[in-house]
Parts: C-alpha cells; sequence; structure tokens
C-alpha cells in the first residue's frame, strides 16, 4: 500500500512538494487553511533552477510566462526627478521568467488534478493541523475544519510542512518562532497595479530607491505591472498598528515623485496586497523525525533573494527524487534531501543581504554606491547587447 503524506499549505512550495511525493509513488493529501486557493499576487522572477524544477514537476507546460522582449526597458529615478536608463531584475543573468505567483500557483494546481501522472491530489480547504504527534508508529495528526468545527485525527507517514514564513507546523513540532526567524527591521508591500505609471510604456519597469526607500514597478508583456514598496524601520511591531496605507505614505512622504504617488494612489484602491515584515527562517536542521519542512516554513530566503518561488520548487522536486532513491529509508531520504539543497540555500540568504542594497539602500553613502553600480551595470550590458547585435548583422 502507498505510504500517505499530509501536505500543509496550498501555495508553491506544498503543491511542488505534492507532485514530488506523487512521483515518488506516495499518496499525499494537502490541507489549506483558507476557505479557497489563491490567484493573482506579485512579481516573482523564475530562475533557471526553478523553470528545471517546473519541468521535473511535469508543471511546464501549463506555466505562462511574461517577458517583454529583451526583458523590457528599465529606467531608475534619481533623487533630483531625472530619468536614467535602469538594470531591472529581468535583466540579471540567467534571464528569468517573468510571472505572477498566481501564474505558478496556477500550473501546479493542474499539475496536482490533470497531468496525467495519476490519481488528483485530494485538497481540503478551510482546514488546518491541531496537533503532531509523532512518537507512534506512524504520525498522529489532529485536524480541524475551520468551516464546520469539526475534529478528526488521521495517521500518516510524513507531515510535510509547506505553510510560509510563519509555519503553524513548525512552531507546532521545532519550537516558537523567535527560534528562527531572523528579523531585517525592514517591510514590504507589494500588489498588483490597474494601470502603468503615466508616461511610460506599459511593459517598463521603473526604480526609485533611496535611503531607507524603495519603489519599484516590475512590467509585463500582458498584464499591468506589480509594485513593490519597501523600507527600512526601527520599529517593525509598530508598523503593524493602524492603517496600512498611512504607513506607508509616512515611510514615503519625503519621496514625492510619479513613481510614489502613482503606487500609493492605486494601493488606495487595491483590494488584495501583501503587508509584512522582512525575515528568513535558519535553522540547524529542515526534518525531525517524520515531520519536514520546505519553502519558506524552512528557509525564507525573502523577497530581496528574488529566489524564493525557484527553490520552493527546487525544494519539493528534490523531495520526490529523493524519496524515489529511498523507498524503504525515509531519515535517509531526508538527509540526502537537505544536503542537496543546504550550500545553495546558505548562499542565496548571505546574497540576499547584498540584494537588499539594491533594493533599499541604507543610508545615503550606500544610496551613492548602489547608483553607481547600475550605472556601469548598465553600461555593461549595453556593450554585450552592440556587440551581440553586430555579431548578428555579420552572421545574417
Amino acid at each position: 500500500m502507498p505510504k500517505r503524506a499530509l501536505v500543509v499549505g496550498l501555495g508553491i512550495a506544498g503543491m511542488a512538494a505534492a507532485i514530488g511525493l506523487r512521483q515518488a509513488g506516495w499518496q499525499p493529501v494537502i490541507v489549506e487553511k483558507a476557505p479557497d486557493r489563491r490567484r493573482g499576487g506579485y512579481f516573482v522572477g523564475l530562475m533557471p533552477e526553478g523553470r528545471q524544477a517546473a519541468a521535473d514537476l511535469g508543471i511546464r507546460d501549463h506555466l505562462h510566462t511574461r517577458n517583454p522582449p529583451g526583458g523590457g526597458k528599465a529606467w531608475s529615478l534619481n533623487r533630483h526627478g531625472n530619468l536614467e536608463p535602469g538594470l531591472g531584475f529581468l535583466h540579471q543573468p540567467g534571464d528569468p521568467a517573468a510571472v505572477v505567483r498566481g501564474d505558478i500557483e496556477a500550473a501546479l494546481w493542474e499539475g496536482i488534478g490533470a497531468d496525467g501522472a495519476g490519481e488528483p491530489v485530494p485538497v481540503r480547504f478551510a482546514t488546518r493541523p491541531v496537533e503532531i504527534d509523532d512518537s507512534g508508529a506512524d504520525v498522529r495528526v489532529l485536524l480541524e475544519d475551520t468551516a464546520t468545527g469539526a475534529w478528526r485525527r488521521e495517521s500518516f507517514d510524513l507531515v510535510v510542512g509547506a505553510d510560509g514564513m510563519r509555519s503553524h507546523v513548525r512552531r507546532m513540532v521545532f519550537g516558537p518562532h523567535e527560534n528562527h526567524l531572523t528579523g531585517w527591521n525592514a517591510m514590504i508591500c507589494a500588489f498588483q497595479l490597474r494601470e502603468q505609471v503615466p508616461s511610460f510604456q506599459e511593459a517598463d519597469s521603473i526604480i526609485s530607491a533611496r535611503a531607507g526607500r524603495g519603489a519599484w514597478v516590475f512590467g509585463f508583456a500582458d498584464r499591468p505591472p506589480t509594485a513593490l514598496l519597501t523600507y527600512r524601520t526601527e520599529d517593525v511591531e509598530a508598523e503593524f498598528t493602524g492603517s496600512r496605507i498611512e504607513r506607508l505614505r509616512t515611510a514615503f512622504s519625503d519621496m514625492d515623485d510619479p513613481v510614489v504617488r502613482h503606487a500609493l494612489d492605486s494601493l488606495e484602491e487595491t483590494p488584495d496586497f501583501l503587508f509584512d515584515s522582512v525575515h528568513q527562517v535558519k535553522m540547524p536542521r529542515w526534518s525531525s523525525g517524520r515531520v519536514v519542512l520546505v519553502g519558506d516554513a524552512a528557509w525564507c530566503l525573502n523577497l530581496y533573494s528574488g529566489m524564493g518561488a525557484t527553490f520552493a520548487l527546487r525544494g519539493g522536486a528534490d523531495l520526490g527524487r529523493e524519496l524515489r532513491d529511498h523507498p524503504v529509508d525515509l531519515a535517509a531520504a531526508l538527509t540526502a534531501w537537505e544536503s542537496r539543497l543546504r550550500p545553495a540555500i546558505v548562499r542565496h540568504q548571505h546574497l540576499a543581504r547584498v540584494k537588499q542594497q539594491l533594493f533599499v539602500p541604507s543610508n545615503r553613502p550606500a544610496e551613492a554606491v548602489r547608483s553607481m553600480v547600475v550605472r556601469l551595470a548598465c553600461t555593461v550590458r549595453e556593450r554585450r547587447l552592440a556587440r551581440a547585435r553586430t555579431t548578428e548583422g555579420r552572421a545574417a
């Protein structure tokens, strides 16, 4: 009889893990505390490792990408209000695939239900684990149906916590959030714009970054842009009091430029946005017995890294691979899985600190250095593109 796994969380990491488990011959069940699955969402740049993981999971053909030609144009708005050529997220090495979070989740949704690789993965909405007991012959989990208040206890061979940065599974099995969350004294707000910033082309990306604050607009080929507002603060808890929009208006009060004005005005009319503090999750081990964490619950690279979705997909694909390679030894499979992933995760957690300075410089000197680095990178990129055009012309 196939082994049963409980996957907690219907996000990218959870659905990727469920597909990986099914590929390994397991029977996964997904529980999600929300009453329905999410749609839409903020900008995601899917890196080569993420695209390969999508192929390994069998969802590549379901994944709709939205890259403008050549990555689109990017502009930087300096503190004097002048526009300069900028360096967008899509211009970095690796040619990221431009998507919104919902594009990846829609592809995974197809993958868990209709990809022809087996029976659809059962999904139970409005359901959450209340207790996890890994002391017996199997993992006993008490589940609550939050819509009806009913409780039921079930047995599984593995529990996968894929329930985000403030994981309920992690808290129950590994201890309080304070033991694993590292604070970055910064806030983010990501949301969909209804229309592009006036006077810019639809697929343009625009960056306005000052000491302690940054506003980013990410352009797509076939839909309105998304925006990211981020700022540094010494009192994260205070940022969660009162109106979120008023907090943002206060943080950006002296950045009176068209990008910030348009983003803040658009936010007033946006029903769905992400507003949260910035953290990373750091743990000595991502599994305990027959409970394993994946994605943000385990490592949370954060938005500055630009690698969260990539490693959420890779984590699920690699988990399935190791379970196939170690069919009778779960402990060996989880150890091999973590050994494969951890070096890259740690490297990108460190790199995220550097990338944070690109998103939101820490002070005026860092702002100046950032501007200089971006100008140099733009010059190098233009020279590379010019050489490529010359080579293509000669070949023609």
